[in-house]
């Protein structure tokens, strides 16, 4: 019976642990900046990209609106947003899944494009 009852208590607890996550929570980002000017499109095959703010950590980074191609054909950008709780990043999504944009190597017109993904 004792066998039973630790059994019984140790299942409980494991659900009560796989309950709990973790994670940083931040408020919504500031509104987006105003940009007057869009540059001139680099080529064809470019979509422009609104500026947005984007989450380091506990607290945000703007990142400028950007010509950029797709990292294939038929990607669509999914906009950075926050839903009250949460924020959740920007990436691209599509036919050939999801992939996320990182702002680590982050530097030309072809940023996206034919990135490596999963």
């Amino acid at each position: 019976m004792r066998t039973k009852l630790l059994a019984v208590a140790l299942l409980a607890a494991g659900s009560i642990f796989a309950q709990i996550s973790v994670g940083i929570r931040i408020g919504p980002p500031p509104p987006p900046r105003v940009v007057r000017v869009r540059p001139v499109a680099p080529g064809p095959g470019y979509v422009w990209l609104d500026g947005y703010w984007y989450a380091v950590g506990s607290r945000y980074r703007w990142h400028a609106g950007y010509w950029t191609r797709p990292p294939y054909e038929g990607a669509r950008w999914v906009v950075p947003h926050h839903d009250g709780e949460r924020f959740f990043a920007g990436y691209w999504d599509g036919d050939h899944g999801r992939l996320e944009h990182d702002h680590h190597w982050d530097r030309d017109h072809d940023r996206d494009y034919r990135h490596d993904h999963h």
